[in-house]
C-alpha cells in the first residue's frame, strides 16, 4: 500500500499548507497540527473517493480513518478490499 501512502502524502502537501521542509509523521494528527480543518477533511474525502474509487460513508467519518496519514492509508486499504 506504499503507493497509496505516497499518493495521500503528495495530496496533503500539494493542497494544504505545510511549511517548507516540514515533515509529517504518519501517526501525527493533521487536525491538531493545523494542516487540515473540517473543510479540509471534506476535501480529503472527495480526493479519496475520486482517486481510489471508494465511497466514504457518514459512519466512516471518524478521526481514526481521516486524521493521520497512517489512518487514511489503512482506511483506503480496508475500503478497496470491500469493493
Amino acid at each position: 500500500m506504499e503507493d497509496a501512502r505516497q499518493t495521500v502524502t503528495r495530496f496533503i502537501f500539494q493542497n494544504f499548507y505545510v511549511a517548507d521542509g516540514q515533515q509529517i509523521g504518519g501517526a501525527e494528527s493533521l487536525l491538531e497540527r493545523g494542516i487540515i480543518d473540517s473543510t479540509g477533511v471534506l476535501e480529503v474525502i472527495g480526493f479519496l473517493e475520486e482517486r481510489f474509487g471508494i465511497t466514504v460513508d457518514d459512519s466512516d467519518m471518524l478521526p481514526e480513518n481521516l486524521d493521520t496519514i497512517d489512518g487514511i492509508v489503512a482506511f483506503v486499504a480496508r475500503k478497496t478490499v470491500e469493493r
